[in-house]
């Protein structure tokens, strides 16, 4: 079983910035990918940011230039750095890991941002 435990998130105003980062362990195997997802208050989960094995990184169209996915092989963490964000960045942002064909969750941090 993988476990994926998020942190880094809070209260920003627009413009600011703050760093989430996932740790994931258990039993790690055929590692995919890694990543970010967004749900605000009546929406739909959305694809922020994903980091694959190979280094290739993929960006929502709103967030791309202002937010940066990386990833700690060795400690099996991603971060996900968000800078100039805004008030419609705000939700539930949940990590994401893919690993020998299954998918895994965790329970998410809440991001809000003032304007």
């Amino acid at each position: 079983q993988v476990q994926l435990a998020e942190s880094g998130g809070g209260v920003v105003q627009a413009g600011g910035s703050l760093r989430l980062s996932c740790a994931a362990s258990g039993s790690i195997f055929g590692l995919y990918a890694m990543g970010w997802y967004r749900q605000a208050p009546g929406m739909q989960r959305e694809l922020v940011a994903r980091i694959f094995t190979s280094g290739r990184t993929t960006y929502r169209g709103s967030v791309e230039g202002r937010f940066t996915i990386s990833r700690d092989n060795a400690k099996n963490t991603v971060f996900l750095q968000m800078d100039s964000l805004k008030p419609e960045d705000t939700g539930n942002y949940v990590c994401n890991l893919v690993s020998s064909g299954r998918v895994y969750w965790g329970q998410g941090t809440q991001v809000t941002v003032s304007s």
